[in-house]
């Protein structure tokens, strides 16, 4: 065989491969053309997931925060954690209920608190040091089950890469996200395969989110649930 012979075979032969290669891959989700819908419907019941992060952060219990009083040492803390009752307890001025506010919320009433207390002009500054609310549990077919701290704005691709990605018998269509509601315990299912290809909405986490990957291995009660559960990326309360 002549060498330019040899090198028209290993084209064909190369060529031959990618052919197979690709024709492997079209048999994952077919993306739709278009921007995916990012605004949840009420309607629809997706009320209780979004599609972006919230541009303002509000604390919760386990949340670390630092307190900053201007030329007032004895008044200032570095990494004090909210309670579990939502409340900060400071130097002079007490308890505060700081569960829901902002940073800026909270440097406004511990500058009232401080002028109440004699002190001239309090110049105050508040910081998260660390988002402690934020535990997301993820089970199932993933390669590390667990419970994972995770930044605000971290959406369910992210959890997942957090437990070290999908185990090969994942069903991707079996993915579905527990969360706690002020009706009750809600559960959506999302085609993470679609998730992936984005033909479905990445839903930003929640704290207490749980994550429950679909697979043979799983008992009979989540294969039963993650089954009966209706329409896709809509919240259902259980």
């Amino acid at each position: 065989m002549t060498t330019t012979m040899v090198r028209c075979t290993a084209k064909l032969a190369l060529s031959t491969g990618l052919a197979v290669v690709l024709a492997g891959c079209s048999g994952g989700p077919t993306a739709r053309v278009g921007m995916v819908d990012q605004t949840p419907v009420a309607e629809l019941g997706q009320q209780d997931y979004s599609a972006t992060e919230s541009s303002t952060y509000t604390l919760r219990p386990s949340d670390v925060v630092s307190v900053t009083v201007f030329l007032e040492p004895d008044l200032s803390v570095t990494s004090i954690p909210v309670g579990a009752d939502g409340n900060l307890s400071l130097p002079l001025i007490g308890s505060i209920k700081v569960d829901g506010m902002t940073t800026r919320d909270l440097e406004k009433t511990v500058a009232e608190r401080l002028v109440r207390a004699d002190i001239r002009e309090p110049r105050v500054s508040a910081n998260i040091m660390q988002f402690g609310s934020h535990i997301v549990t993820v089970e199932g077919s993933v390669e590390k089950p667990g419970m994972y701290p995770f930044k605000p704005g971290t959406r369910l691709s992210g959890a997942i890469a957090l437990a070290a990605g999908l185990r090969r018998e994942a069903k991707l269509g079996e993915v579905a996200v527990f969360r706690q509601t002020g009706r009750g315990m809600a559960v959506a299912k999302f085609d993470y395969g679609a998730v992936r290809s984005g033909t479905m909405l990445d839903p930003v986490l929640l704290p207490s989110d749980r994550i429950v990957v679909g697979t043979s291995g799983l008992s009979l009660f989540w294969q039963d649930l993650l089954k009966a559960l209706p329409a896709f990326a809509l919240f259902t309360n259980i």
